[in-house]
């Protein structure tokens, strides 16, 4: 049996530089491209994130997002880097189009009960910046631990049952031709490979700033006087303990209301984060002429999807 698998949008399941339990789709840099297609026996999946404008210098070349820190939710911060990625309202457009096209295709070929599978739902961070430095929400770690909310792992869950495997509607190669067809007319969403180094050096960079390695030592110092040993934050985020996706301890949680605590007194995300905008500053100066092509590339790939969708 021939198994045909499409997302509406691509799979984000890895943080550049940095490891989150798998349980965890988070939304960055690394993850495969919005749009892309699953064939075979891999399901691709989702997590929205939260549309963001790019800002623009008097030259017209895209600026950075400087530590644009609003309010104490990382959620709502913008990394530099940033201004070089589609927007998520680009990224819908371009997922859209492309997708759009695929299914015409399909239905062109003859596969009259091809069926794309559902987009999945958000699940863990919605942002780029969003538990990028772990959890930050006292509430949720309360019901939680370190895990999603209940409702998202939910939906999640009965998304991925539900589209995880199309058996119906075709073979794999008249759906790969598809696919290279609409590529042709509205490529999907990529993500530079200089964006994503970009981003994963600079976090794992910003670990060894001394500001952020001191704000580290008083946080492991505050957890251990709660009685926890954890060198860094991650740690306890990492903690084999609370590894299972379906179970949440007392004692989870309980951990994760004193990281947060510690956290907060210490002002850790706010320090790491001021320290990944310094390093992404630096190496988009650096690399201003690429970033300045990736931009255009993407303004292009965007133009192209609006054509595709209104003609």
């Amino acid at each position: 049996m021939d198994f045909l698998m499409k997302h509406k949008t691509g799979a984000r399941n890895r943080m550049d530089g940095k490891r989150m339990k798998p349980r965890i789709i988070v939304p960055l840099i690394s993850a495969a491209t919005v749009g892309a297609l699953a064939v075979g026996g891999a399901v691709f999946m989702r997590a929205a994130s939260q549309d963001d404008e790019r800002s623009t210098s008097a030259a017209g070349q895209p600026s950075a997002l400087s530590g644009r820190a609003s309010g104490d939710n990382p959620a709502q911060w913008h990394l530099p880097i940033e201004a070089y990625m589609p927007t998520e309202k680009q990224r819908h457009l371009m997922a859209g189009a492309r997708d759009g096209l695929i299914d015409a295709c399909m239905k062109e070929a003859g596969h009259e009960e091809w069926t794309p599978a559902p987009d999945l739902p958000a699940l863990g961070g919605k942002s780029l910046v969003d538990w990028r430095y772990g959890i930050h929400d006292a509430n949720l770690a309360a019901a939680r631990g370190y895990k999603p909310a209940a409702g998202e792992q939910e939906a999640y869950d009965r998304a991925a049952e539900d589209g995880a495997v199309d058996s119906a509607g075709g073979d794999e190669t008249a759906l790969k031709g598809c696919a290279e067809k609409a590529d042709g007319t509205a490529p999907a969403a990529q993500r530079a490979g200089l964006v994503q180094q970009i981003s994963g050096d600079s976090f794992e960079g910003s670990m060894k700033d001394p500001a952020v390695v001191e704000a580290f030592g008083k946080w492991s110092a505050c957890m251990a006087k709660k009685g926890y040993t954890y060198k860094k934050p991650m740690d306890a985020n990492d903690d084999v303990r609370f590894a299972d996706p379906y179970h949440v301890s007392s004692e989870e949680k309980e951990t994760a209301k004193a990281d947060i605590s510690c956290r907060d007194q210490n002002h850790v995300q706010q320090t790491w984060f001021d320290a990944e905008v310094t390093l992404q500053e630096s190496a988009i100066k650096k690399n201003q002429k690429a970033l300045n092509e990736v931009k255009k590339a993407n303004d292009a790939a965007v133009a192209r999807a609006s054509s595709a969708v209104h003609g």
